[in-house]
């Protein structure tokens, strides 16, 4: 069923490389503000989507410099009266609004829209901004369909605006030191081999809503919604999302894509609705991918279960000859490990590349003598049965880098100074396709139960 696991030679990862990145090549604005947006720093700024990723990200907002919403938007009045009474909180005159259009044709002004509504909705809305001039943050994932994740990505080709996608961990300063120092100039992975992640849920309950506070049938059909219940529970149904992966795991998956500056060339899932009754799309799920890179195959493992929390919550772990990285938003599940074999690590201290060993609780044993690792197994103590092959002997290091600010903050700050200045933009259009690709491919995976491949091209909108 797998390809043949066979490295590539450099001339092929260098050419693939080049294909991969020939859309940035095609779309110089991407690393510029069309037109250098606002001739002051203030940016005006409309909120579409105001349920709880919308307030989310309001909040971060919120705490932004010179950032001013002049309009709220959600189907739901209970929503939208919520966005319109905090911002009025924080002094934002934010006219509000049911339906999308009028916001765009209502208000000239703005520089830029955040968008924060169902997965089936990002492609129709996010085109409509950008062909009415507007720059636009759009959440995660890109589209449910392929089809509609490209029409994004022309659109903002078209217009020339910016369109930044919301898989915020490319912000994050703790991912980027980790990814740029650690793994790419300090190599302190050595040779990456193998990455798995998880995101692990425990049972939750289907969202309900407020006596007396529900929408009207017909007005909820006229939005594309079935009723209430599918309304407020919209990641579970295939007409309206991508199902957990996409809801979960795409954060993490686009971060072993970023980690690696690769795409997979293989997916093969399984996963099933074996819990829920009242669900569409699955409630677990496993998938492995293969990444083709210039050292040669990594082999990427990753499951989602929304029925347990049990095995450390979410974090993504990338495993080297030389070390490894597990790395997560929650600094708690944050370290990095050094193996016995590898050069000394205290030179990186030095330079703050990264931290002192940790001491105490949650440190490794002590490494015996006997147990160093070699080329041959040593002689151990006659009342030890040890295999040094064997025996994790691992240092624990900590990331020096942390992030002191909401974690949607640092992302929505490169899109905004992508807007004013021409920052390039961590998470560009391009980009986020090449992860929604990827994503969506597990869900034909599992329908299909069989491994499915990836050509080059299929990363390129």
């Amino acid at each position: 069923m797998s390809a043949p696991s066979t490295p590539l030679t450099r001339r092929d990862f260098l050419a693939n490389s080049a294909k991969l990145g020939a859309f940035v090549a095609a779309a110089p604005y991407i690393a510029r503000g069309a037109d250098a947006a606002a001739k002051t720093d203030q940016l005006n700024v409309a909120l579409i989507g105001c349920g709880e990723q919308g307030a989310v990200l309001l909040n971060a907002a919120l705490k932004i410099p010179n950032i001013r919403f002049k309009a709220i938007c959600d189907i739901w009045p209970y929503r939208r009266t919520y966005g319109e009474r905090l911002l009025k909180k924080f002094g934002h005159d934010a006219k509000p609004y049911e339906d999308y259009r009028e916001v765009l044709s209502s208000h000239p002004e703005l520089d830029a829209v955040i968008i924060a509504t169902p997965d089936f909705k990002h492609s129709e809305h996010t085109v409509a901004a950008l062909k009415a001039g507007k720059h636009v943050y759009c959440e995660k994932l890109m589209s449910n369909t392929v089809e509609g994740a490209r029409a994004m990505v022309l659109a903002a080709r078209e217009t020339k605006k910016l369109l930044q996608l919301g898989h915020q961990r490319r912000s994050n300063p703790r991912y980027l030191h980790a990814r740029d120092k650690i793994v790419r100039d300090a190599k302190l992975l050595g040779r990456v081999t193998n990455i798995s992640g998880q995101w692990h849920r425990a049972v939750t309950d289907d969202f309900g809503f407020p006596v007396g506070q529900g929408i009207a049938e017909a007005k909820l059909n006229q939005y594309g919604f079935a009723n209430m219940h599918e309304f407020r529970n919209w990641r579970w149904f295939k007409r309206y999302a991508g199902g957990p992966m996409s809801d979960l795991g795409a954060h993490q998956i686009d971060v072993y894509n970023w980690m690696l500056g690769a795409n997979p060339r293989l997916c093969l899932a399984s996963g099933g609705v074996d819990y829920y009754k009242t669900h569409e799309w699955y409630d677990n799920a496993i998938a492995v991918f293969e990444y083709p890179t210039q050292e040669g195959i990594v082999r990427a493992t990753y499951e989602v279960l929304t029925t347990t929390s049990a095995g450390g919550g979410y974090h993504e772990y990338f495993m080297g000859d030389l070390g490894a990285l597990k790395i997560s938003e929650n600094p708690k599940y944050t370290k990095l490990y050094r193996e016995a074999r590898a050069p000394e690590w205290d030179e990186f201290a030095k330079k703050g590349i990264i931290a002192s060993p940790l001491s105490g609780e949650g440190a490794p044993a002590p490494v015996k003598p006997w147990e160093k690792q070699g080329v041959k197994k040593l002689a151990a103590p006659s009342n030890a049965t040890v295999d040094v092959r064997e025996t994790a002997a691992l240092s624990a290091w900590e990331i020096p880098v942390t992030l002191d600010k909401a974690i949607h903050q640092p992302h929505l700050e490169n899109f905004f100074d992508a807007v004013r200045n021409g920052t390039p933009l961590n998470c560009p259009g391009e980009s986020a396709f090449a992860t929604a690709v990827t994503i969506l491919k597990i869900n034909e995976s599992i329908a299909a139960q069989k491994a499915l491949t990836f050509a080059p091209g299929d990363f390129t909108a």
